[in-house]
């Protein structure tokens, strides 16, 4: 699960990413609202954790502002604002859930996984296609052109990101971060050595390639445009 936190208290914030980080799950953090706010609406999160009181842009207002731009990620509210009608203000304003500091971080945990368990169930898509080429994202079958394609488990979460942003130049550094949770140089060759190995896969017994090099920014993966006869 990829989670956004917006804190600007660090030792709150320390406290949350570590035992989230032992729970598998990725976190970002941000300390001011308005990076907060830039992250929430340029990145796809499952979970957003949202300090009510921040530098820069308050809680409430960046929670208002991703619902008016039509961004439904699951949110939860940390804040020492415990009175009732605090709490009623919070989830009007667009929150899934309100969680008053201090808190017990088992509580916050079961209910990040539950509200991200509810967004799947309401948002859960079983199949990505591209032109001839299908991945089931339940059993996890990819197939070109009705034949059967076998790929190794990076190699699979590789082509279900790139599936996820069909027509979307992909860069190295969202590669590193989003199939294999690495944070170091994008130089490394990692990439490469699996993209080539999906290519053959994916592109060389086809009639025409779907996974395109954008020299100097990344790559994408696009049906071919359609030419007038």
């Amino acid at each position: 699960m990829r989670i956004l936190l917006i804190e600007d208290d660090q030792n709150v914030a320390d406290f949350i990413i570590k035992g989230l980080n032992e729970h598998n799950h990725v976190v970002d953090h941000q300390v001011d609202g308005k990076d907060g706010l830039f992250l929430a609406t340029t990145e796809d999160y499952d979970v957003l954790i949202v300090d009510r009181m921040l530098p820069g842009i308050d809680g409430l207002t960046i929670i208002r502002t991703l619902r008016a731009s039509q961004i439904n990620t699951s949110i939860i509210i940390l804040s020492a604002m415990a009175d009732v009608e605090q709490r009623v203000e919070g989830l009007q304003s667009g929150a899934d859930d309100y969680l008053v500091k201090p808190f017990a971080f088992s509580e916050l945990l079961a209910r990040v996984e539950i509200l991200s368990k509810r967004q799947t169930a309401e948002h859960q898509v079983t199949e990505l296609t591209v032109a001839d080429l299908k991945v089931d994202l339940l059993s996890h079958k990819v197939t070109r052109a009705g034949q059967n394609i076998e790929l190794l488990a990076t190699e699979y979460r590789l082509l279900e990101y790139m599936m996820q942003h069909a027509g979307q130049i992909v860069s190295r550094t969202m590669l590193l971060e989003h199939v294999w949770d690495y944070h170091f140089d994008p130089q490394t060759n990692v990439i490469d050595v699996h993209m080539s190995r999906l290519r053959k896969k994916i592109d060389k017994q086809f009639d025409f390639p779907l996974i395109n090099t954008v020299r100097g920014a990344g790559y994408v993966l696009r049906a071919p445009e359609k030419t007038n006869q």
